[in-house]
């Protein structure tokens, strides 16, 4: 559920992401809020600028999250984000351990605006392959 506050932080992240247009930047934006609305962190999309593939504020702040706060901390945190996150993002937010997303366009509203965001092509995968070599450093590691 949507409440007003939730609201007036997803237009600081819809602001976010038109300062990202305005630098030259593609137009996302997010930020992370404590549980009072109080915004801890906020980032925009700096992709083209930074030639970074994984420059996406969401996932910059959910490295800033993992980094900065504390398990008990991040659980109580949103990320309010001008866009759905994408699977790379969704992946650092799941790690981060951050507690709620709260996204202004979904990914299918953002494909209908510009049909080139849902574009990317699937990469072929082969595996799995050489399990018992494949093995050795993740025993070490988790059992060592």
């Amino acid at each position: 559920m949507i409440d007003p506050a939730d609201e007036a932080l997803l237009r600081r992240a819809i602001a976010l992401a038109a300062r990202a247009v305005a630098l030259g930047d593609a137009p996302y934006g997010s930020l992370l809020a404590d549980p009072d609305g109080r915004v801890l962190a906020e980032a925009h999309n700096t992709v083209r600028r930074d030639g970074d593939i994984s420059a996406h504020p969401e996932l910059k702040l959910a490295r800033w999250a993992a980094r900065e706060l504390d398990e008990a901390t991040a659980a109580r945190t949103t990320m309010y984000t001008s866009c759905q996150p994408c699977q790379m993002c969704t992946g650092g937010i799941a790690r981060s351990g951050l507690g709620r997303v709260v996204y202004a366009l979904s990914t299918e509203q953002l494909v209908a605006l510009n049909p080139d965001s849902g574009a990317w092509p699937t990469v072929p995968q082969a595996g799995p392959g050489l399990f018992d070599e494949a093995r050795v450093p993740v025993d070490d590691h988790y059992r060592g």
